[in-house]
């Protein structure tokens, strides 16, 4: 079994509602904003950082990083691009 597939199962395996793969080219910019229920992601490929008020936190595959509820972010994708698998605790909300 692939990594994005052993992911993929663990996330549903957690009761994310919705679980999906990914990705963005390279540059791709997320504005701040915030999601309703907590939204983990596992880098496969590739990179991308975050910016929570200033404080960033670059996310380098494989990793996984959970993005609490309610917590205003903006995102950069790196320069090689990002595939990433998606847990949403609430469907629609990443």
């Amino acid at each position: 079994m692939e990594l994005s597939e052993r992911y993929m199962q663990k996330f549903e395996e957690e009761g994310f509602v919705s679980v999906y793969e990914w990705q963005d080219p390279p540059g791709k910019v997320y504005e701040e904003h915030a999601h309703k229920g907590t939204v983990s992601l596992f880098v496969t490929d590739g990179s991308i950082t975050f910016d929570f008020s200033g404080e960033k936190k670059e996310v380098v595959a494989p990793r996984r990083f959970d993005i609490p509820a309610n917590t205003p972010h903006s995102a950069v994708v790196g320069s090689q691009g990002w595939i990433v698998v998606v847990g949403e605790e609430v469907k629609g909300d990443s």
